[in-house]
């Protein structure tokens, strides 16, 4: 632990929180962009549901390797390095002629993005003691909320009256500027380094472990069900608003918006109602409200515009609505030894089933001679069927109890390898 003034640790926490903004707003502003991207490569929904999920897989897989060497590097210079190297991958998306170089470019920058997401909550472990942890990690989550007010619609504006390569242009010079600030004031991180790291054949048998330990395979299915079904259908609501409805690029902006600026003030409400009821009620109340929404979304009728405003406001407040106690109910399924690495690992898996559903959901749609988007409706049902699974399933995920310790690690805690991330 490092003993920093509380102001300077504040400062410090703000900033992880602009590098998290960056990447989320990465993987966000593509989506509104697909229409833009499939003109321009010529590609179908498919191919543009390939990028999406390029960046979703490697980003997944990366966090999940990422407990096996992170803490062998000085948290600065390694966070530093994978963000400079982040900068390059927008700066190789916006500069991609052809699929293929866009493809790699998504790809390198989920693998950048899933060591950066492992490296900003090793930095807070770091630096923030444990009970102001919460508070700081509420503030790096603020990082979605920026993401979704201003930085997405941002993004779409400037792709819809410039190119759609002008938002990745905007993260490599944000990127860049953000790093140089970093680089002044986060102190060197090396502390942990005095400790021999435990070695890669100790380390892997324990990740293993942990993502085989049935309690946390429960909640791991439960993580992926729902990211699975939600991907199914939001990367082509931009596609199919345009194809299907003529509605503008540039219009999607306030869609993204009004869905941004209600969840901001939505989320926190749920929880605390999920705090006060019960997390898995509010998870299968706003659980079976998505279904409906869902439903609508994908047999959308014509409308006028002002009401998908509000309408993609209310879709995202109640799917949303879904995340925030599935959040609260994973956190109690890991011993309090194991929560770090279970949580890291668990981000993994949502990054998995991202990906997963995005690259299904592109092959299950197609385009007609008259370029609309075909399918949108049976991928609607294929949605809602899982999500009400995972209605059901989430009565299996249990919490630790006081007594329950999994087999993780050797009984001996001197002997016992850690993961990079647990308590």
């Amino acid at each position: 632990m490092y003993a920093l003034p509380q102001a300077r640790e504040r400062r410090l926490i703000w900033l992880l929180a602009l590098v998290q903004f960056t990447l989320i707003m990465d993987f966000m502003v593509m989506l509104p962009l697909g229409p833009q991207i499939m003109t321009a490569f010529h590609i179908s929904p498919s191919k543009f549901a390939a990028a999406v999920s390029a960046y979703s897989w490697c980003s997944g897989l990366s966090a999940l390797l990422a407990a096996t060497y992170i803490d062998r590097f000085d948290r600065r210079k390694l966070l530093l390095a994978a963000y400079l190297l982040f900068a390059v991958s927008n700066v190789v998306c916006a500069w991609a002629t052809s699929y293929p170089l866009l493809l790699v470019s998504r790809a390198f920058a989920g693998i950048t993005g899933g060591v950066l997401g492992a490296a900003v909550m090793a930095i807070v472990a770091d630096i923030v003691p444990v009970q102001r942890r919460g508070a700081a990690t509420g503030i790096i989550m603020t990082g979605f909320s920026m993401a979704a007010i201003a930085g997405v619609p941002a993004g779409v504006l400037l792709g819809a009256y410039f190119h759609w390569s002008a938002p990745f242009w905007l993260l490599a010079a944000l990127t860049a500027t953000i790093a140089v600030i970093t680089a002044r004031i986060l102190p060197p991180l090396a502390e942990h380094l005095a400790t021999k790291p435990s070695s890669l054949a100790e380390t892997m048998p324990a990740l293993v472990q942990l993502l085989t330990y049935p309690r946390h395979l429960r909640a791991f299915a439960l993580t992926f069900l729902i990211m699975f079904a939600h991907m199914l259908v939001i990367p082509f609501i931009s596609p199919m608003l345009v194809a299907n409805h003529g509605i503008l690029p540039g219009q999607i902006s306030w869609l993204y918006m009004a869905g941004g600026a209600a969840t901001f003030f939505t989320s926190r409400a749920i929880g605390r109602l999920a705090d006060r009821i019960g997390h898995r009620l509010v998870f299968r109340i706003f659980g079976v409200l998505a279904l409906g929404a869902v439903l609508l979304l994908t047999h959308l009728p014509q409308v006028p515009f002002s009401i998908m405003v509000p309408g993609f406001a209310l879709l995202l407040v109640v799917s949303s609505g879904r995340i925030v106690p599935m959040q609260a109910i994973l956190t109690t399924v890991p011993d309090a030894q194991h929560r770090g690495a279970f949580l890291s690992a668990n981000g993994a898996v949502q990054s998995l089933g991202t990906g997963c559903g995005a690259w299904l959901g592109g092959l299950m749609l197609s385009t007609d001679s008259a370029g609309h988007l075909v399918g949108y409706g049976v991928s609607g049902w294929v949605s809602v069927a899982l999500a009400a699974l995972a209605l059901i399933w989430v009565g299996q995920v249990r919490g630790a109890g006081p007594q329950s310790a999994p087999a993780i690690a050797p009984a001996a805690p001197s002997a016992a390898p850690e993961l990079a991330g647990e308590a």
